[in-house]
């Protein structure tokens, strides 16, 4: 297929009329005719033998497949428009809008309290945070980037490493003068044990220690209290005496430095867990993302 039968200019008309929800609108932006917009769309529907619009009398309606098309093809504009300013130095201010996803404890705890610093060095840029450990579909969903757990083998996706997170077994210090202090690894089995179940996996995240001989271990434990799908939960029921949690210390740092939280069997510690910045192999990557992921690695290793 060559760039010509690609009808860029169609492909413009299409997106407008998608964004707006109307030929009309679309046209007066474009400075084009209602009847122009129209023929470059069937033009294209012709082309895919495809439906992109359900139309009526009143208005026009994007069909699944316009639905699928419209994101695919507003993601090559975009592209388009970034490659040129890349090459022409147009940009020299990274703006536009910055559409992340990130996990609920790493956003809440160590992304957040870092973004006023990163909006007040690039003011021009429009910021829009997910917060959810779902996996996403960057296309789908319209993200730009996503922090994560882990170092995805995915080949569709560039992973760049942000930082090895420290865990620590945290309570309360009332829920420790009613239970006592574990001492050991095998403590735990007499403790109230709060989970984390992964919404990717199903399963409960396992919880990380090093033994007496300094070997790494992953330890199964016993509990009847889980939170599923958000690990902020955990963070919430062991804030208020329900028991112990395994969370990074990034996330407990400041209520042990109150006295509200206690940490414990900090001699079996020493694991991490690896977070990851994750965005679109394939994708051209925007002055505004570039940006935020040289602040991001350069903020959480300072």
């Amino acid at each position: 297929m060559t760039v010509n039968s690609l009808q860029l200019g169609s492909i413009e008309q299409f997106c407008k009329a998608a964004e707006t929800g109307s030929f009309t609108s679309a046209a007066t932006i474009l400075g084009v005719t209602p009847a122009a917009v129209s023929r470059s769309i069937s033009r294209l529907e012709e082309r895919l033998g495809v439906r992109l619009f359900s139309r009526t009398t009143r208005n026009v309606k994007l069909t699944t497949e316009g639905q699928l098309y419209w994101k695919e093809c507003q993601l090559a504009l975009d592209q388009i428009v970034e490659a040129e300013r890349a090459i022409t130095g147009a940009q020299v201010v990274p703006s536009g809008p910055l559409r992340i996803s990130v996990s609920a404890a790493y956003g809440t705890f160590r992304l957040l309290p870092l973004m006023p610093a990163f909006t007040d060095a690039y003011p021009q840029i429009d910021i829009e945070v997910s917060i959810s450990d779902k996996i996403i579909d960057f296309v789908e969903e319209g993200f730009d980037l996503a922090i994560r757990l882990g170092m995805p083998q995915d080949s569709r996706l560039v992973a760049l490493k942000l930082e090895d997170a420290s865990l620590g077994v945290f309570a309360t210090p009332a829920y420790l003068a009613k239970k006592g202090t574990p001492r050991t690894i095998g403590d735990l089995d007499a403790h109230d044990c709060i989970q984390y179940v992964s919404p990717n996996t199903g399963r409960p995240l396992q919880w990380l220690f090093t033994d007496e001989q300094g070997h790494a271990i992953e330890q199964p434990v016993k509990s009847r209290m889980r939170v599923l799908n958000d690990a902020l939960g955990c963070v919430a029921w062991v804030n208020a005496g329900g028991g112990l949690y395994q969370t990074y210390r990034f996330a407990a740092i400041e209520a042990v430095k109150r006295g509200d939280l206690v940490e414990v069997l900090q001699e079996y510690g020493g694991r991490c867990r690896p977070f990851s910045i994750l965005y679109p192999q394939n994708r051209h990557i925007s002055a505004r993302v570039r940006a935020f992921v040289d602040f991001l690695r350069l903020a959480v290793n300072s």
